[in-house]
């Protein structure tokens, strides 16, 4: 079985591969993937003669790249990272195990028709303990909990330390069939809409495979009562006679057992036999009751180890950049970032080291790197207290937005708040740099409101989500007029901010690329009882 997993989304989201499989914005692709970074019809993916997937760019603008290099067709092999735009993907492709593999597009759920009533079933216990030795006093009671560790351990020394969810449960196919007098298998596992979708379907022999159609009068059955269902002759039995699905292959033997953990239903485990009637016996249900309850506590950790990756690797790449309420936010789904170009109402930031060209001329570079690193270390601490964005360094200054990702009612206010809290924050700072015999450093800062265009913008190997526009440059042209210890803002600004701060008389300047000059404010602080945020 071969799949693509979209990991730059949300959550990761997997596609089922089949013989060709195409990729591209527009809907009619297999894969359809919304980046504007990425053409309407990009790249296919095509199962060759010999089983092999080859990726093949369709002429991208952008290219396609696995491992970061540009490629025009490339074999792929299982653990490919596969990126286009702002896109990224990986290839997996689960290794044979000697058995043949059932294409999963082979499984099928049928419609049920009429279900009589159940004459026989075994409950699913998954809150069973083990009493303790000296309360043991039936027999057959202690036999029953030996079979249950034995069947626990064997499968936990199957399937070891494997957290690779599609490996995971070929191995614990694979377990019960050595365990059990079965022809084929499927697990099923409930997807994000509370759908049975089937993740691996096994047959014991490499005999060529036939469709396995599974009653979805069973599947109902197992998932309502949370039971294990056990068919000695299904094509006779009184419980599935309305079940088409199941006359239709003459199967003799069905057992169907639901994959629970915490009493959370995961997912059904089936397995069948097409050779034997009475195939299966109570004690094989309970026995293989007992695998699934196995295979349930290594599904759900399978999956837990998959969410925590996916979470440190989203927490890596944004709190860079976000403060982290709002990281929190993008990894648990209730901010996302679509990448598509919108306009905001935004107030921008732009904080700048005076003089700093001058103090690093003679210095050695590594303690420019050490200063700057220090100084910057400071200045995003009260940013993201102040929640701000990191929008980019560049060079000695930093350029902060308000409003974006997330919308603030209050960003104008929140972002001379920030500033005046930089201003304290550096006052700080530079008594440190007093003590260490270190000269003072002294910023501008410059802020400015109006609408911007928010997006991913640049390259298709880089991207980066920020803000352009006129207001933008405008704030860095005020942040070119404040001094040392000031704090510039437009009127724009002032507006937005209302009567909270304290403001010093304006002041009539002309900034590049504006024909009339602008009312410029310098701020001396918040007004008594104002609060930002």
């Amino acid at each position: 079985m071969a799949k693509l997993i979209l990991t730059s989304a949300a959550e990761p989201t997997e596609f089922e591969l089949g013989e060709l499989n195409t990729l591209g914005r527009h809907p009619n692709n297999t894969i359809q993937i919304l980046d504007r970074i990425i053409s309407k019809e990009h790249a296919e993916v095509r199962r060759g003669r010999d089983g092999r997937f080859l990726l093949r760019d369709l002429g991208s603008l952008n290219g396609t790249f696995v491992q970061g290099q540009r490629i025009d067709q490339h074999t792929l092999r299982d653990g490919d990272e596969i990126s286009f735009g702002s896109t990224q993907l990986v290839f997996r492709e689960l290794l044979d195990h000697g058995d043949e593999k059932v294409p999963l597009q082979k499984v099928t759920i049928a419609p049920a028709m009429a279900l009589s009533h159940i004459q026989q079933r075994i409950a699913a216990r998954p809150d069973a303990s083990f009493a303790p030795e000296r309360e043991v006093t039936d027999q057959q009671q202690l036999r029953h909990d030996y079979e249950r560790l034995r069947i626990a351990y064997e499968l936990s020394r199957a399937v070891g330390n494997e957290l690779d969810l599609d490996r995971l449960l070929h191995k614990i196919l694979d377990n019960a069939f050595q365990m059990l007098r079965a022809d084929r298998g499927v697990i099923l596992l409930l997807n994000a809409e509370g759908q049975l979708t089937p993740r691996v379907a096994r047959q014991r022999h490499g005999a060529p495979a036939d469709e396995i159609v599974i009653s979805n009068s069973i599947l109902k059955e197992v998932v309502e009562r949370r039971q294990a269902v056990l068919s000695s002759d299904a094509s006779v039995d009184s419980r599935f006679s309305g079940a088409h699905s199941v006359i239709m292959q003459g199967i003799r033997s069905t057992m169907s057992v639901p994959l629970l953990h915490a009493n959370e239903l995961l997912g059904i485990m089936h397995l069948d036999s097409q050779i034997a009637t009475n195939a299966f016996s109570e004690k094989d249900l309970q026995v293989f009751s007992s695998i699934a309850a196995q295979a349930a506590v290594s599904i759900q950790n399978a999956r837990l180890v998959s969410k925590i990756e996916w979470e440190a690797r989203t927490r890596a790449q944004f709190q860079r950049f976000f403060s982290p309420g709002m990281v929190q936010q993008l990894v648990e789904g209730r901010l996302k970032l679509d990448g598509v170009g919108e306009m905001r109402q935004v107030t921008t930031l732009f904080a700048d080291i005076r003089g700093f060209t001058g103090m690093t001329e003679d210095a050695d570079a590594r303690d420019i790197v050490s200063v700057l690193n220090d100084y910057f270390e400071v200045m995003v601490e009260v940013l993201f207290r102040c929640n701000g964005t990191l929008d980019k360094y560049v060079g000695d200054e930093i350029m902060a937005v308000f409003g974006v990702p997330l919308a603030q009612p209050n960003a104008a206010l929140d972002a001379v708040h920030c500033a005046l809290e930089m201003m304290h924050a550096l006052d700080e700072f530079n008594e440190t740099r007093r003590a260490e015999n270190q000269p003072p450093i002294q910023i501008g800062i410059g802020i400015n409101s109006g609408p911007c265009v928010y997006g991913a913008i640049g390259s298709s190997k880089t991207l980066q989500y920020t803000v352009i526009g006129d207001a933008v440059n405008t704030a860095s042209r005020l942040c070119s007029l404040a001094k040392g210890g000031e704090i510039v803002i437009s009127e724009a600004t002032c507006r937005e901010a209302g009567p909270a701060l304290q403001l010093d008389t304006p002041t009539r300047v002309r900034v590049k690329n504006k024909a009339e000059e602008l009312n410029v404010y310098r701020v001396l602080g918040l007004a008594k009882g104002a609060r930002p945020g």
